[in-house]
């Protein structure tokens, strides 16, 4: 079982990454950079797992699989590319990495699929060496699920959400996304949707209004906001702003979506929230309405 293992983990680590993928994401999303905010595993867990991996492109049944993936803008395709899962004892574990084939750009097409590849493979390590820690320390509960899903797929956008939750005891998530436009064949980011900086600050405080509209609504729904005659036990905690390149992703009506990840502006059981920006409150610093509507 252990050759077996071993064997498996040394076909895993030599998966080749580009070692120069910072600067073909730079030529091919013109300087795209999406910070990878991986949360802390919460104390007082601790477990020892082999973690074993299965890549799916070298699966038997990866000829199956293909045919069997969804066709979108009825010419680009996602699929799993790479799947890892186990469970042993108190810990488990499941990875799923996307790929995207037939965007029609074949640079931006590897450095997206390279940059799932890379990130997933540092999830894994992560994972490896908190399980060695926590393995030392003694004795608990960790579990690690990960994959994909489509947002949005429409003639011109394709948004893939990857997401993670982290367990041990409680849980938390958080998700990143990417919004392609496939005809031009570029990522889109958001300052790219915007004539300039101001747009920080209008989305900023239309999420403060949001907030407190919802709270005021119901009670049982709390934000991190500050709120007129309400004073904060830690006002540094509460939300600000937005950031330039905050997470976000267009949806199917051509709204834009900003959204945080759990723990960022709210209580763990709120989960990661989304807040849609109407247009209208936008519509002065967009660069145009090809994306947003």
């Amino acid at each position: 079982m252990h050759d077996k293992l071993n064997r498996m983990k040394e076909q895993y680590e030599s998966t080749p990454i580009p070692d120069e993928l910072s600067s073909v994401v730079n030529k091919a999303i013109a300087a795209r950079r999406t910070k990878n905010r991986t949360l802390p595993w919460l104390a007082g867990v601790a477990a020892a797992c082999a973690l074993l991996f299965a890549g799916v492109n070298a699966s038997p049944a990866f000829a199956k699989a293909m045919s069997d993936v969804p066709v979108l803008g009825e010419i680009v395709k996602v699929m799993t590319i790479r799947e890892y899962a186990e469970q042993d004892g108190s810990t488990e574990v499941h990875i799923e990495t996307p790929g995207i084939a037939n965007l029609g750009n074949p640079e931006l097409e590897q450095t997206l699929n390279n940059k799932y590849l890379e990130e997933n493979k540092k999830l894994y390590e992560d994972f490896k060496d908190e399980v060695a820690q926590l393995n030392h320390e003694g004795g608990g509960h960790l579990g690690l699920d990960s994959g994909y899903e489509v947002i949005t797929d429409n003639e011109q956008l394709l948004t893939l959400s990857r997401y993670v939750v982290e367990s041990a005891g409680g849980s938390a998530e958080s998700r990143q996304y990417d919004t392609i436009d496939k005809i031009n064949h570029l990522v889109i980011t958001l300052p790219s949707l915007f004539k300039d900086d101001s747009y920080i600050q209008v989305i900023s405080d239309n999420i403060k209004e949001q907030m407190r509209r919802q709270m005021q609504d119901n009670p049982e729904i709390t934000y991190w906001v500050e709120q007129p005659g309400v004073e904060s036990d830690i006002p540094e905690d509460l939300f600000q702003s937005i950031a330039k390149d905050h997470n976000f992703y267009i949806d199917k009506n051509g709204k834009l979506v900003i959204s945080f990840n759990e723990y960022d502006v709210a209580p763990g059981y709120m989960g990661v929230v989304e807040f849609t920006i109407p247009t209208e409150a936008i519509a002065d610093q967009l660069v145009s309405n090809e994306y947003i509507r």
